[in-house]
């Protein structure tokens, strides 16, 4: 079972067990276990690893051996003994109770090590306080409890592969939850898409650093921050050199920012947090106990943010702050703007920002519209990126999002529309990865592109009033087009329309002339009757298909060289990249062709290549010669069970071995199997050609509609012996029919299965 089909397993049966409880609370328990299950698993694991201890060796963890505690304390920042651990917990079978549950949890708070508090501490909070809602009592508490327990029992947490399948499966299931928690959704989750967008801007922006600091203000489940870590990974050249910073509101979503940092691997030092109001309670942070040597203004490298849209703020007595001075203040019943400069405030001289922001605070006047000037004046604001509306959970408002700079070289502002490059999935639209790429060049390029983009000059904003609605810079509309009463009564085809087609006159220059019939200006007649044949056999056509065949020439050898033959020194995270850029030049001089689109079909396989790519540097070339069972559900009883259903290559799918070294077997196997896929449709033929009597002779089941082959042997013999009369031997051609299918079948099915 691959990482997509578990984790919608585990989306399916914890949505069904989830009873009445909401989504945007069930969330918080069922990530909490995996959390649990997280670090349990990362504590046996280090200690086989590091301290090569055995499974026996585990049974005697308990909080006793004081020395042990310290030590394992002391290395990864907890200690759970071997009674609270969660394959203990697994192992208990009807023993285990909600009772184990709560032990641990208090165990593990009181055992965190106090260099590692800011990470660990309270973290089980919401989990710990929630589990009265799991069950009236506690007999109905521990069922729900060992039933999320079983459901999460397969999520891997060991090894480079199994975090990202761990972490696929957490971000997944967070999405999940909040496309069914309605307007709550906003609270704790930005779409995966949007921050996959916000993070190559960032990146790209810091590729060159070798350390960065990035911040969160409104972390909600930290995924901004995780993506953009991803994201800057591909550049730096050393690990555990990015070091995060959240912010986040309320309890359970701050606790959902830690246990996501933490998952992925991200060292403990690299990991500050606070569970503070973002505008109220600003950094500088420091600890209590050591103000002096912890004391942090927080000056970063890029600050992502996604805030909640127009929240009421309270502005008073914030003009000297200095986060607002500057600017101005934010009205009191929209704190759009509080959020932005809050961000802003924190960003280094040489650092980025992106935001998520309602349309509004491009237009809207008062305080916003002097807070918006002032942005422009003194030159903060470096692009501006119109979203398809109904891409958030729980709102259906069209969004922005917005780059600034502390310091910029350029005085003009690119403002892209790309509220046109969604795809619809269920009740929201999605952005595509070519989406995501064709804004991130845009941005990287400061690109004017016709209905898609525009540089627009300070002195051009001065004109109109500081508005910055995107519509007024940028027409990303559909032409419109009239009809031609003329050429509907009469006939003939509007010069004018036909010239709508010019990127294809220019592709194929001389096509339209010999198409076209121009007797009658300013209509035109075709030229010919077989349209298709004409322009497949043009000269500008077949030129064409030469030219974009020649583009690439040797494309599968630089795969080959690329992926196969330096796989020891493949960084997988860049190699995508890296291919892309080699597409997107082999289609520089091809017109017609949306290189984005391309780019698409090489995006939509990509991820399995990676992941094949990741375990082939991992487990070696030998991976390609294993095999692994095909898991799949299946109803029995009732209810879903997993179950067997052969195997399938660990790297290699099966079909591809068989077509490229067995493909004469294969083809005879296909020729077999499609023999026996048609010979249903021949019985069913039979079985209406018969009459009521003949069904009644009892060679067809109780629900006639399969031959017994039994009675079809059985009363083919009776029937011989019985004079011969028209209708008699209509039925007997009938089951003769019949009982040469069954042998057939038979026979297909046994050679088939050697």
């Amino acid at each position: 079972m691959n990482k997509q089909q578990l984790a919608n397993k585990i989306w399916e049966s914890a949505n069904k067990m989830r009873s009445k409880i909401e989504a945007n609370e069930y969330k918080d328990y069922i990530l909490g276990f995996i959390f649990y299950k997280y670090l349990s698993d990362y504590q046996t694991s280090w200690l086989k690893k590091e301290q090569e201890m055995t499974d026996e060796d585990m049974t005697s963890l308990t909080e006793e051996d004081e020395e042990t505690v310290n030590y394992i304390r002391q290395e990864i920042g907890y200690f759970i003994s071997y009674e609270h651990l969660y394959s203990t917990w697994l192992k208990k079978g009807s023993d285990f109770n909600v009772s184990d549950v709560t032990d641990a949890l208090s165990s593990f708070s009181r055992l965190i090590s106090p260099n590692h508090k800011h990470v660990f501490e309270h973290i089980f909070h919401t989990l710990e306080t929630g589990l009265s809602k799991l069950g009236e009592s506690s007999g109905a508490r521990t069922k729900a409890i060992s039933q999320l327990l079983h459901l999460i029992k397969d999520i891997p947490t060991d090894g480079k592969q199994d975090y990202d399948v761990l972490g696929f499966i957490y971000e997944y299931l967070i999405s999940m939850f909040a496309a069914n928690a309605g307007k709550k959704a906003g609270e704790f989750y930005t779409p995966h898409e949007v921050s996959l967008l916000m993070s190559e801007i960032v990146a790209n922006h810091l590729k060159d650093k070798e350390e960065i600091k990035i911040y969160d203000p409104t972390s909600g489940s930290g995924s901004l921050l995780i993506n953009i870590g991803q994201s800057l990974s591909k550049y730096l050249k050393a690990e555990n050199k990015i070091k995060y910073y959240a912010q986040e509101l309320k309890e359970n979503t701050y606790n959902l920012t830690r246990m996501n940092l933490i998952m992925r691997g991200i060292h403990p030092s690299n990991i500050v947090t606070r569970n503070a109001d973002t505008l109220e309670d600003d950094w500088p942070y420091f600890d209590d106990s050591d103000p002096t040597n912890t004391y942090d203004p927080l000056y970063v490298d890029a600050v992502v943010s996604n805030p909640p849209y127009s929240q009421a703020w309270d502005p008073s007595n914030k003009e000297f702050d200095p986060r607002y001075a500057e600017f101005g203040l934010a009205p009191k019943g929209k704190a759009d703007y509080a959020f932005l400069l809050h961000d802003l405030f924190h960003v280094k001289s040489d650092g980025i920002m992106t935001i998520v922001l309602p349309h509004g605070v491009l237009f809207r006047g008062g305080e916003e519209g002097t807070i918006r000037k002032n942005l422009i004046e003194r030159n903060h604001i470096d692009a501006i990126i119109g979203l398809p509306a109904n891409i958030f959970f729980g709102t259906g408002i069209p969004t922005i999002i917005m780059v600034l700079k502390q310091k910029r070289t350029n005085t003009d502002i690119l403002i892209i529309d790309a509220s046109k490059g969604f795809i619809k999935e269920g009740k929201n639209n999605k952005l595509r990865a070519c989406d995501i790429k064709r804004i991130s060049d845009t941005i990287a390029k400061r690109e004017s592109i016709p209905n898609y983009s525009r540089l627009v000059t300070k002195d051009e904003l001065r004109q109109n009033d500081y508005n910055l609605n995107i519509p007024r810079y940028v027409d990303s509309s559909e032409p419109t087009t009239s009809w031609d009463i003329y050429a509907s009564m009469f006939g003939g085809i509007p010069e004018s329309e036909v010239d709508m087609l010019h990127d294809y006159w220019s592709a194929f220059p001389t096509l339209k002339q010999y198409l076209f019939s121009h007797d009658h200006a300013p209509y035109m007649t075709m030229a010919t009757d077989n349209i298709k044949e004409f322009i497949h056999n043009h000269t500008d056509i077949v030129q064409f298909k030469e030219t974009f065949a020649n583009s690439f020439d040797g494309f599968s050898e630089y795969l080959e060289q690329l992926l196969i033959h330096n796989m020891p020194e493949l960084i997988v995270s860049q190699t995508e990249d890296v291919i892309s850029d080699s597409i997107f030049q082999r289609l520089e001089s091809i017109p017609l062709v949306d290189k984005y689109e391309a780019y698409q079909l090489f995006f939509d396989d990509w991820n399995t290549i990676a992941s094949d790519l990741e375990i082939l540097k991992t487990e070696g070339f030998e991976a390609t010669k294993k095999v692994i069972p095909n898991i799949i559900l299946k109803k029995k009883d009732g209810k879903e069970q997993e179950i067997q259903d052969g195997w399938v290559g660990h790297i290699i799918p099966f079909e591809l071995v068989w077509n490229t070294l067995l493909s004469s077997e294969y083809t005879s196997l296909k020729d077999l199997e499609n023999q026996l896929s048609e010979i249903p449709s021949k019985y069913e033929e039979l079985i209406d050609s018969m009459t009521e009597d003949e069904k009644d002779s009892e060679v067809l089941n109780d629900s006639n509609d399969s031959f017994v082959p039994k009675e079809v042997t059985k009363v083919l013999k009776e029937l011989s012996k019985e004079d011969s009369t028209d209708e008699l031997a209509s039925f007997i051609s009938k089951l003769k029919q019949a009982d040469f299918l069954i042998k057939k079948e038979k026979e297909l099915k046994t050679t088939i299965k050697k």
